[in-house]
C-alpha cells in the first residue's frame, strides 16, 4: 500500500477552538488554551504517524488584522500554514459572522480542499446548526462540513480518516518517531505563557514574551531519575507591568511559577525546578530585532 504524507492547515478567526481541536486531532496537548483571543502565536505542528501515512497539522494564530509588527509576524505564520498545505481545516464558531471577512479573504481563491468545521454546536439548537451548514455550503462550497464540539469532542471521528483521503501520496517528511517540530524548551514557555493568559487580565497576557535561559538536566541525590533546571525570563513592555506580574511580595510570580511547574512536570514527565524573572523590554512587540531573537521571523 502506497505511503501518504501531507500538511493541514487549521486556520479561523482568534478563540475559535482551534487549538483544542489540534489537541485532539493529534492526541497530544500541543497548543495552550486560553479563553483569551490570539492566545497562539506562533505556527506549531502536530504530527501524527501510523505506518501508511503521516498528517502534518499546523495550529496557526487567529486571523486578524495586524496592528503592530508581532501581529504582523503571527499573520506571516499563518500565510506560511496555507502555502504549504494539503488540506485546509477552516474552523468557525457557530455564533461567529463572516460578513467582509479577513479570513474569507485568505482562502476563498485558494485551490485546496477545505473542510468546515463548525466549532461549539453544544451551545447551540439544531436549527441554528442547519442555517449555518447552508451558509457554509454556499459560500465556500467545501469538500465536506461537520458540525462539531472540539472541547467535549463531539462529531470528531471521521475527520482524520477525510484528510487522509485527501493527501498525497508522498514519503514521510519527518522522523516517525516525531509528535512535533518544536523543541521541549519552546513548549515550557509556551506553558509558562498560557498561566499568565490565565492569571492576568487587560493588556498584561499580551505584553508578554517568555525566553527559556537554561534548561539543564542533572541527577537527583538518591540517584533515582533527574531533576530539570529551568531558568525563564518573562518580558514586558513596561515597569508598571513588571510590578504587577510580580504581585505584591512576589505572591502572583510565585503562583503562576507553581502552576507552570507543575503541568511542566507533566509535561517532561520529570522534576523540575524553575526559576521565573521579569525584564522589561520598552516596546517589544514593535521591534524588529527582538521579535526575530524570539522567533517571530517566519
Amino acid at each position: 500500500m502506497a505511503h501518504k504524507a501531507g500538511f493541514v492547515s487549521i486556520i479561523g478567526k482568534p478563540n475559535v477552538g482551534k487549538s483544542t481541536l489540534m489537541n485532539v486531532l493529534v492526541g497530544e496537548r500541543l497548543s495552550i488554551i486560553t479563553p483569551k483571543a490570539q492566545t497562539t502565536r506562533h505556527r506549531i505542528l502536530g504530527i501524527v504517524n501510523e505506518e501508511d501515512y503521516q498528517i502534518v497539522f499546523s495550529d496557526t494564530p487567529g486571523i486578524i488584522k495586524p496592528k503592530y509588527s508581532l501581529q504582523e509576524s503571527m499573520m506571516s505564520f499563518v500565510n506560511g500554514s496555507l502555502t504549504d498545505a494539503d488540506v485546509l481545516l477552516f474552523v468557525t464558531d457557530i455564533n461567529e459572522t463572516h460578513d467582509e471577512d479577513d479570513v474569507l479573504d485568505k482562502i476563498l481563491d485558494r485551490d485546496i480542499p477545505t473542510i468546515v468545521l463548525i466549532n461549539k454546536i453544544d451551545t447551540a439548537l439544531q436549527e441554528q446548526v442547519d442555517e449555518k451548514i447552508a451558509y457554509w455550503q454556499e459560500k465556500l462550497k467545501p469538500v465536506s462540513i461537520y458540525a462539531i464540539s472540539a472541547l467535549h469532542n463531539h462529531n470528531l471521528t471521521g475527520i482524520l480518516d477525510h484528510v487522509l483521503e485527501l493527501m498525497p501520496e508522498h514519503p514521510a517528511y519527518y522522523d516517525k518517531e516525531d509528535l512535533t517540530d518544536r523543541s521541549e524548551r519552546f513548549f515550557v514557555s509556551e506553558i509558562i505563557r498560557e498561566k499568565i493568559f490565565l492569571n492576568y487580565q487587560k493588556e498584561i497576557p499580551y505584553s508578554t514574551e517568555v525566553i527559556v535561559k537554561s534548561f539543564k538536566e542533572e541527577p537527583l541525590k538518591n540517584g533515582k531519575g533527574q531533576m530539570i533546571r529551568i531558568s525563564a525570563e518573562i518580558v514586558v513592555e513596561r515597569d508598571s507591568q513588571k510590578n504587577i506580574l510580580i504581585g505584591t511580595g512576589g505572591s502572583m510570580l510565585k503562583k503562576v511559577g507553581t502552576e507552570a511547574r507543575i503541568q511542566v512536570e507533566k509535561f517532561l514527565d520529570s522534576k523540575v525546578f524553575l526559576e521565573l524573572f521579569v525584564k522589561v523590554i520598552p516596546d517589544w512587540r514593535s521591534k524588529k530585532n527582538y521579535l526575530k531573537s524570539f522567533g517571530y521571523d517566519n
